[in-house]
């Protein structure tokens, strides 16, 4: 019996992307354009397992070639590790390029869509294990249009107001004790416990591990521009609640 090592099994976090279209070269550049280096949010993964699953699309034509959907995955730090909802030929193929089959009754949690979704590209948090932001990052500057902060791994405690264009991300809670104008994005890696905080409430994103609100959908009066915080339901409808923070 060796010594050197153990095996053992492990429970990861892994992200899942939905394929919505069989058209890989423009989900490549979709993708790019939300997350690629030129985007607003080049840093919002760092380096996530993901599984790639087509179960949303037909694969009954001749198999893509997937190496050039996989290279922008990686351009967008994203690392394909597998594959879900392929058979025949499209599996071996992707099985030629490393490409482990996933199965497809793994639990699938929260769409991470604090970005806007597109017709063709969704991605999903795979939330295996949620496990809480340990520590707690501060910022006391205003924040001003095309700043963005991410607390990764922690909560995200902003003494300053956040402007429109700004973007305060956090893994875990966010509290703004300032007007908050810019998008605001809690428990992005998929905590669903996560919750935003503001003294006044004037957003144009908001967003628990993905499920999002715009400001195309305006706050009731008695809640814009006022004390407020922001949460996910616990009926498991993935329904924001924005509620009126007594003072």
């Amino acid at each position: 019996m060796s010594v050197s090592f153990e095996i053992k099994s492990a429970q990861l976090p892994l992200v899942a992307l939905l394929l919505k279209s069989p058209d890989l070269d423009l989900l490549a550049r979709d993708v790019l354009s939300q997350f690629g280096p030129d985007s607003e949010s080049p840093d919002f993964f760092d380096h996530d397992a993901m599984v790639l699953d087509f179960s949303a699309i037909p694969t009954d034509t001749a198999p893509p070639d997937l190496q050039k959907l996989l290279t922008s995955l990686r351009a967008c730090r994203l690392v394909a590790v597998a594959v879900r909802g392929l058979q025949g030929q499209w599996l071996e193929s992707a099985k030629l390029l490393g490409l482990v089959e996933a199965p497809l009754g793994l639990p699938r949690g929260r769409a991470e869509a604090a970005m806007q979704s597109t017709s063709t590209v969704e991605i999903v948090k795979e939330v295996l294990r949620e496990v809480p932001g340990p520590a707690t990052m501060v910022v006391d500057k205003p924040l001003r249009s095309g700043q963005k902060v991410y607390a990764r791994g922690a909560d995200l405690v902003v003494l300053a107001p956040v402007n429109q264009g700004a973007e305060v991300v956090a893994d875990g809670n966010i509290h703004v004790y300032a007007p908050l104008r810019g998008k605001a994005m809690a428990g992005a890696r998929g905590n669903t416990e996560a919750r935003i905080f503001s003294i006044c409430l004037e957003p144009e994103l908001i967003s628990i591990a993905g499920v999002y609100r715009t400001s195309e959908n305006p706050l009731p009066a008695d809640i814009q521009g006022k004390a407020a915080q922001v949460r996910l339901s616990s009926d498991g409808l993935d329904k924001l609640l924005i509620e009126a923070l007594k003072t």
